[in-house]
């Protein structure tokens, strides 16, 4: 054979053998990773090192004293996860005096953790929770565990999504026991707003009454915190298909203080609370089942629609309230009912079927900063041009218990 023959089946073998190599490298870079951890120094050097598509896998045992953070992000394809080695076998316990996983990335996943008798103490630092995420996108707490969790300060959360991201999601996860603590806040700010999260499928259980005098700060769900100064602004949250069973930490068990959120399709189980429209506009409270307890829905603000719940065995189902001021551009400490579309509702067995004036004339002086709220103090504006369609209220000792309200069809 001539020399040139073998010079040329040389460089096509080089050829198969550089496309082959490469082929083979682009394979192996593929491959997630997997970091197990049993320390919280060891989750740093991991949280250091992932990449898209990685896993971080806690070990399973109890642990404390952990604070650690993740800003690294995933892709949609490819998200970064945190789990449990075997859901609800990661415990994390004891005092609590910084956040335990800060999520500041986007794409990021956290899996079957449980978090049992952890106690958050606010101290004079950063903000304490268990789990913040923290301006990402395409975030996800699924399968996780509160039980037993409680704080030192009132107004404190446990669950934070706070910050300008995305479509963050809570989702089958259990809220159970837990004292004197909101389980899950969406944090409006006059600067930053949560957008499109996602609360799905949870189910929150047996929580006692708040300790604090002025029996509040106990919601399991908390859109929104300013209803006065932010409740205009659109949060777009849903908060669906979640249980609430004996839920009892203070009158409002699940509280909307923004615009433009949905509340489809939950479950209210002799819970001591309402579902409470306490701020904000256009909201959508539709397909939710009350049973027991000492309300259902009660309702401040413009343009929000109640359609399609059930109601049975109440004090009363729907409240329609007085406020200081009305409309959106009017400060008031409480925006009076209006423009509210109420149809379609199943009311039995309840003392009241819809209250149509709701807290007439009661008198808040003294108790809010009027320089910082400048509201006027008495409830004295009824609502107003909100429609009344084709409600069923059967075995219900007065139907429809109507005030002053004005232009109500």
């Amino acid at each position: 054979m001539r020399p040139g023959l073998f010079l040329l089946e040389d460089k096509m073998m080089m050829k198969r053998f550089t496309a082959t190599m490469l082929c083979l490298c682009a394979l192996l870079s593929g491959f997630a990773k997997t970091y197990r951890v049993k320390t919280a120094g060891e989750f740093k050097q991991a949280a250091a090192a992932v990449s898209p598509g990685d896993e971080i896998v806690i070990a399973k045992g109890t642990y404390t004293g952990w604070s650690v953070e993740l800003k690294t992000s995933g892709t949609a394809e490819k998200p970064i996860i945190i789990r449990a080695e075997k859901d609800g076998k990661t415990i994390f316990t004891g005092g609590v005096s910084q956040t335990v996983f800060h999520i500041s990335g986007s794409y990021i996943q956290l899996r079957g953790l449980k978090f049992d008798g952890c106690m958050l103490h606010k101290g004079k630092g950063p903000e304490v929770a268990l789990i913040k995420l923290d301006g990402g996108s395409d975030c996800r707490i699924t399968r996780c565990v509160f039980t037993k969790d409680t704080v030192d300060s009132q107004f404190m959360p446990i669950v934070v999504l706070a910050g300008n991201g995305q479509h963050n999601r809570v989702d089958n996860c259990r809220f159970t026991h837990n004292v004197d603590n909101m389980d899950v806040q969406v944090r409006v700010t006059a600067n930053s707003v949560p957008l499109y999260t996602l609360v799905d499928h949870n189910t929150f259980m047996d929580k006692d009454s708040v300790s604090w005098k002025n029996y509040n700060g106990g919601e399991c769900v908390q859109i929104g915190q300013d209803p006065i100064l932010q409740g205009n602004r659109y949060a777009y949250a849903t908060v669906r298909d979640n249980r609430f069973i004996r839920c009892n930490g203070e009158p409002e068990v699940v509280s909307n203080k923004a615009s433009g959120n949905k509340y489809i399709n939950n479950y209210f189980g002799n819970c001591h609370g309402e579902l409470v429209m306490r701020g904000g506009h256009e909201c959508l409270v539709d397909s939710n089942t009350f049973k027991g307890g000492t309300g259902g829905v009660r309702v401040n603000g413009t343009g929000h629609t109640i359609s399609n719940n059930s109601f049975k065995g109440l004090p009363a189902a729907i409240r329609l309230m007085y406020g200081m001021a009305k409309g959106k551009i009017d400060t008031g400490f409480y925006i009076a009912a209006s423009d509210c579309t109420v149809k379609n509702n199943r009311i039995s067995h309840c003392t009241t079927g819809i209250i149509i004036g709701g807290g007439k004339n009661a008198d808040w002086t003294g108790k809010f900063d009027t320089k910082r709220y400048p509201s006027r103090t008495v409830q004295d504006i009824a609502p107003f041009d909100n429609e009344l369609i084709k409600n069923k209220i059967t075995d219900t000792t007065t139907p429809t218990l109507t005030g002053d309200a004005r232009g109500v069809q």
